[in-house]
């Protein structure tokens, strides 16, 4: 019986020691600082999460708007006189005064193939061993 008395006299001891006023608030002030180093560190990373978002919808915005002034560009040279005439020239067969339209026959296969019989060999020599080395450590 003396030895749980004891025990709860010494548990009683710890508490009413480890329980005072100043380890209260050492332990509140910690605490606090932990909270408050913690939401610090989650607020930079959302900002920073923020900032890589905003990075990239400007580079969205910066391709569209580089996609719309393509777009831009392509309507006013559809809408050109130039296109207008080079158009009706190809695809309706217009022509302008004094032009004559010629139609020529297909290519033979003489004529398709011709140039393909010809072929360059390059001959290339390898660097012996020696001179690759030489080339690395000094430079060409």
């Amino acid at each position: 019986m003396e030895r749980i008395k004891t025990s709860f006299r010494r548990l009683n001891y710890r508490i009413k020691h480890w329980f005072s006023s100043e380890h209260v608030i050492f332990i509140v002030a910690v605490s606090v600082c932990l909270v408050w180093t913690w939401s610090a560190i989650s607020a930079m990373s959302r900002n920073w999460e923020l900032e890589q978002r905003l990075v990239a919808r400007r580079y969205e915005l910066t391709l569209e708007q580089l996609e719309i002034d393509s777009i831009e560009l392509e309507n006013k040279y559809l809408a050109s006189e130039e296109y207008q005439e080079l158009s009706a020239r190809a695809k309706q067969n217009k022509k302008l005064e004094g032009e004559f339209l010629v139609y020529l026959p297909d290519n033979s296969d003489y004529a398709k193939h011709k140039h393909e019989e010809i072929k360059v060999e390059e001959v290339v020599e390898e660097p012996s061993n020696f001179e690759q080395w030489f080339t690395f450590l000094f430079g060409a």
